[in-house]
């Protein structure tokens, strides 16, 4: 779980829906209602960079979640 490529893969096809596959949902659910949002209101001026946003944060979360599996036990901050 929590590999990134997926995570940003996931959200660059439906913003929000690669926060969900790492199990941040009020992240998810932002993204799935910002998104569009600014879609509409930039008439797709600035939609294509809230989405590719999405997918980059996406990518991070998963990377730090999947650094923070593997520490070892005791470690946790």
């Amino acid at each position: 779980m929590n590999r990134p490529p997926v995570a940003a893969l996931l959200s660059f096809l439906i913003p929000g829906l690669g926060q969900l596959y790492n199990r941040e949902y009020l992240r998810g659910l932002f993204w799935l209602l910002v998104t569009p949002g600014v879609w509409v209101f930039s008439a797709g001026l600035l939609g294509w960079a809230v989405h590719l946003l999405s997918a980059a944060t996406a990518y991070h979360r998963a990377e730090l979640l999947q650094r923070r599996q593997s520490w070892p036990v005791g470690l946790e901050v």
